[in-house]
């Protein structure tokens, strides 16, 4: 396979700005739509961090702002200490008309849905962007057939035969080929439980992945399990919108469980983390995917509004996931936690994610061989 040039710097930068800026500001939209819902103020709307480059103050006395650092947002809520919405302890001492307005004050259900707002909104965009694809270049899927089986291959030792169709996959039910290969592609070399359906009768198998190590066409090294069978042709449906809708829920559904997959097995150690990409990579492929033409940075974009989703949901302090972590045990509780436990698990989230992100870019430049060439020059 022939491989494709890298799109350049300025491309790459510029895809990346945009991809990111687009679901930051989407994200952050979501909890302040549902902070103004409640009527709670908010002091800021910042896309990007850093230096301000541009903004505004609206007539409700929010500034919107963008960073020069395109790697995040945030949305200040009046009262809060930072960006990571960490209360000050002096509001006690406002006079109660004031306090109506602030985020700490109100009930338990009002803030977890502010904070909640912000993935969800993320997990709606990408579906609306599914839908629309759906409706517009069509619904590309292909029937969970085997074609082809290759003599040798797991598939053909597991005694799968052309014509049989997939209904499940390691607990998973299967409606495309589409399904069965992104199943089996995150579980290399893990017996994976599949039935088919033959002639009418349910049958019950385990097949374990072939690992194989592939590159794509813009030379990007990753490895994925194989079954060594062929699907049938694909089939492009252009979709109304009720049934895009549907198909938009169940494609961004999937990714969920993807995610949430590949997640288990690096916690649980069946997949390396240095597989695990930071900005570096998301700025590459941006890049990459816009070059590719306009549906494939769509594709993209919804991918990683659901990434961003779903990472924001993980219970972390600092992160959407670990400010519900806490009122969950405050609402268990029936009271907050101390404010110093409160600091201690934000200071403890920042230093975690701090930590993360250095060492999934540390992993970006270890891709690119950025220490083998530097060990090489110094050597």
């Amino acid at each position: 396979m022939e491989t494709l040039a890298s799109p350049g710097i300025l491309f790459t930068l510029a895809a990346f700005a945009l991809v990111i800026g687009v679901l930051v500001f989407v994200h952050e939209f979501g909890h302040y739509g549902m902070a103004r819902l409640f009527g709670i103020k908010v002091d800021t709307f910042a896309v990007g961090f850093g230096r301000e480059i541009a903004g505004w103050t609206d007539r409700n006395g929010t500034r919107w702002k963008l960073g020069w650092l395109p790697l995040g947002g945030y949305a200040k809520f009046a009262g809060d200490m930072n960006a990571a919405s960490q209360p000050d302890p002096a509001l006690e001492q406002l006079p109660d008309a004031e306090k109506a307005e602030l985020f700490q004050f109100r009930p338990l259900y009002q803030r977890a849905l502010v904070v909640a707002a912000g993935p969800m909104i993320n997990f709606a965009f990408a579906i609306l962007l599914f839908a629309a694809f759906f409706m517009t270049y069509g619904h590309q899927f292909t029937p969970p057939v085997a074609g082809e089986v290759r003599a040798g291959t797991p598939a053909a030792e597991a005694g799968i035969k052309p014509g049989d169709r997939f209904v499940s996959l390691d607990g998973q039910s299967v409606a495309r080929f589409e399904d069965m290969m992104r199943i089996i592609s995150i579980n290399p070399g893990r017996p994976v439980a599949i039935v088919i359906a033959r002639d009418g009768e349910m049958l019950d198998k385990t097949v374990t992945p072939k690992i194989v190590r592939e590159e794509d066409r813009f030379g990007n090294s990753y490895t994925r399990g194989m079954l060594g069978i062929s699907s049938g042709l694909p089939v492009v449906e252009r979709r109304g919108p009720v049934s895009a809708l549907g198909h938009a829920v169940v494609e961004t559904w999937n990714t969920v469980l993807m995610m949430a997959d590949t997640l288990q097995q690096v916690i649980t150690g069946r997949r390396a983390i240095d597989e695990l990409g930071g900005p570096i990579k998301i700025a590459q492929f941006s890049g990459q995917s816009a070059s590719l033409g306009l549906p494939s940075l769509i594709g993209f974009i919804a991918l990683i509004s659901i990434n961003l989703g779903f990472m924001n949901l993980l219970p972390i302090p600092m992160l959407d996931g670990g400010h519900l972590f806490l009122y969950a045990i405050e609402g268990i509780r029936r009271r907050p936690l101390h404010p110093k436990v409160q600091e201690w698990a934000f200071m403890s989230g920042f230093a975690l994610l701090m930590s993360l992100m250095l060492f999934l870019t540390w992993n970006d430049l270890a891709s690119f061989g950025l220490w083998d060439q530097l060990s090489g020059a110094t050597g």
